[in-house]
Formats: structure tokens, sequence, C-alpha cells
């Protein structure tokens, strides 16, 4: 999230550079801008965009080793709704327990 904010703001005061140095032009005001902020913020901020990176990584890891959960109460609720309207009643009988 603060490497994003920096990053926006480094796109932000290259407009402003841009728009100071004469550039009028809204394309070239925006490409300016682009090229300036992408270029600051690989050489500026390395610390940031590694935490980020290893933040990012962790969270994948996280949701690989999560259990998956594929069906909850809600989901077998609605099965069996649509079981009772269509007369198709699952095995056991009409209700089924979650």
């Amino acid at each position: 999230m603060l490497y994003t904010l920096w990053r926006v703001l480094l796109f932000v005061a290259a407009l402003g550079l841009g728009y100071v140095l004469g550039m009028r032009s809204w394309l070239l005001l925006l490409a300016f801008a682009l090229v300036v902020a992408f270029a600051v913020s690989y050489l500026a901020l390395r610390g940031p965009r590694d935490s980020a990176a290893a933040w990012l990584a962790e969270r994948a890891e996280r949701r690989k080793t999560r259990p998956r959960v594929t069906r909850d109460a809600d989901t077998d609720f609605e099965d069996a709704a649509v079981d009772r309207e269509s007369g198709d009643d699952p095995p056991g009988g009409s209700e089924r327990q979650a």
C-alpha cells in the first residue's frame, strides 16, 4: 500500500513538473509523467518495492497452504431447496443435514 502511494505521488509530481516545464499537450504530459514516475520509482523505491513483493509472496503462500472448503451450509441449503422445487428429493429423505 505504501509503495503504491509513493508511486502515485511520483506520478502527480511528474505531471506537475511537466506542466511547469511547458508541456500543454495532455498526451505528451501523460507520457512524460509515466516515464519519469516509472524511472524514479524503479531507482528510488527499491526498499518499498521489495517489501511489497515479499508481502505478496507470503500472501500467495498462505493461500496455497490454507485448506479449501468446497461446500458450506448455504450451498447445502440452496441445493436442498432446488431439489425440493424440482421434485428430486436427495437420497435419505427430503431434509438434508448440514
